[in-house]
């Protein structure tokens, strides 16, 4: 009863972690990372600039650890009921949600050089690449997206069958 109230926990912190943080999330995180108009017209000299980009990156730490909380549900529902086939997809969502998160950090501390209101150029023409990042982030969190939600629904799904419960 206790492994049953322990999956059960953890689905009301991964169902509602998946919805909120990881397809409401990124829209949100997205508005609170972009430089407005006004904070670019007061960008005038290379470190002012810099600056304002570097304030980004614990917000980016935060936000890959708010994102991190269905993974890590994955993780302790293994531990609960470990299965090898199992793991191994485990394994691979880490690997991409890594891999995600740093091309998301990327893109988001990119975004936040190339935001100029004078047309100065103070960085390498390069940062502009990273408008592509996005694409990139679709790519990957799609499987991601995917793997996860069946394996939460593997994990948070009864064992018995309906004729096994106890009248």
């Amino acid at each position: 009863m206790t492994g049953l109230a322990a999956r059960a926990l953890l689905a009301v912190v991964f169902w509602p972690s998946l919805f909120f943080f990881w397809f409401l999330g990124p829209f949100v995180f997205f508005l609170l990372s972009t430089t407005s108009s006004e904070v670019c017209a007061r960008l005038e000299t290379h470190g002012e600039f810099l600056a304002a980009a570097n304030g980004t990156i614990p917000m980016l730490a935060v936000q890959n650890l708010i994102y991190a909380v269905p993974i890590v549900c994955l993780v302790l529902w293994n531990s609960l009921s470990p299965e090898p086939a199992r793991a191994r997809h485990i394994v691979t969502c880490i690997k991409l949600f890594v891999v995600a998160a740093a091309v998301g950090a990327l893109w988001e501390y990119g975004s936040s050089l190339v935001c100029d209101g004078y047309g100065q150029a103070f960085f390498s023409p390069l940062w502009r690449m990273t408008s592509y990042l996005p694409i990139v982030c679709l790519i990957i969190n799609v499987p991601l997206y995917v793997l996860v939600f069946s394996l939460g629904r593997t994990f948070s799904t009864r064992e018995d069958g309906p004729g096994t419960e106890a009248s």
